[in-house]
């Protein structure tokens, strides 16, 4: 694979799983469509600067570094493992989840001080060691390339370190997580040489992907209410600028357009309706350009 000198950026995003149609979805909201492939190595997007290299997560982070890609999407948790020389730029706020010491169900644990003389089983030895190191923990660590979790039950640990996201493998295992270590999410990273036209482009997609992340839980309310009732009804809104406000042909009475988290949605409309707000309609918004 050469490096990527071409005046397109190349992103590196997982073949598959989940982070792989995670990231292909948030390429589409931000308006990079990727031509469909037959899992090729490289595909290109037809409106756009970009194309798009699949790998193995793992793998993710060192292409970077080398500049085979121009930037990646990957979890934290490969950034922080790999340790390659690459700089996180941007938080995408999915693929969540944490990485966690666990042990079988049924042992007694008091502190982190369990895994002294223990072996442990991982994916994420550089991250488990300096852990350990930090609580002044002496421990055998065990790399294993998949299926952490069996590891106990066939006698090669006596606890796991790992990627934990709802629990269920844990508990299907007979394992109990006891210490979570770090959170992960998937992040944007970027090689350290880039040229100026690079980071021309790199600037636009990270201007699409603000614009599709601030309209994630929003919703678009238009209601009428009293003009008189304006003042009080945009104290309720505080996490807006200002919203918009237009007149009615019937005297007296506004419209008011403003961006609502869904969150907050129901105890904002009553709010509203309790300072007179009227036909009170929501929209789902697709996406707020700042």
């Amino acid at each position: 694979m050469q490096t990527n000198s071409g005046n397109k950026i190349r992103i590196a995003i997982q073949a598959k799983g989940r982070l792989n149609e995670q990231s292909i979805e948030l390429l589409s909201e931000a308006g990079i469509f990727i031509e469909e492939s037959k899992r090729t190595l490289l595909a290109k997007a037809n409106n756009f600067p970009v194309e798009i290299l699949y790998l193995r997560d793992d793998d993710i982070p060192q292409a970077v570094a080398m500049g085979v890609a121009d930037i990646g999407i990957v979890g934290r948790n490969e950034v922080e493992e790999k340790n390659f020389p690459v700089k996180i730029i941007h938080s995408l706020g999915f693929g969540r989840c944490r990485l966690s010491l666990a042990l079988p169900k049924g042992e007694t644990y008091e502190s982190v001080q369990w895994f002294n003389g223990k072996r442990v089983a991982t994916s994420y030895p550089r991250i488990l060691e300096r852990y350990f190191r930090q609580q002044q923990i002496t421990a055998e660590i065990h790399t294993i390339a998949g299926s952490v979790e069996i590891a106990p039950a066939v006698g090669m640990a006596d606890a796991v370190f790992d990627i934990v996201s709802s629990g269920g493998t844990l508990v299907k295992n007979g394992l109990v997580e006891v210490e979570k270590v770090m959170e992960s999410e998937a992040v944007l990273i970027a090689t350290h040489s880039i040229s100026a036209e690079k980071e021309t482009i790199i600037a636009q997609i990270l201007f699409r992907f603000d614009a599709v992340e601030r309209s994630r839980g929003m919703k678009y309310v238009l209601m009428n209410l009293p003009c008189e009732a304006v003042e009080r009804a945009a104290t309720l809104l505080p996490g807006v600028k200002s919203p918009t406000i237009l007149p009615l042909q019937q005297k007296g009475w506004c419209s008011m357009h403003v961006a609502i988290n869904e969150s907050e949605l129901w105890n904002k409309i009553e709010s509203l309706k309790a300072v007179g707000a009227e036909d009170i309609l929501v929209l789902s918004l697709e996406k707020m350009i700042h």
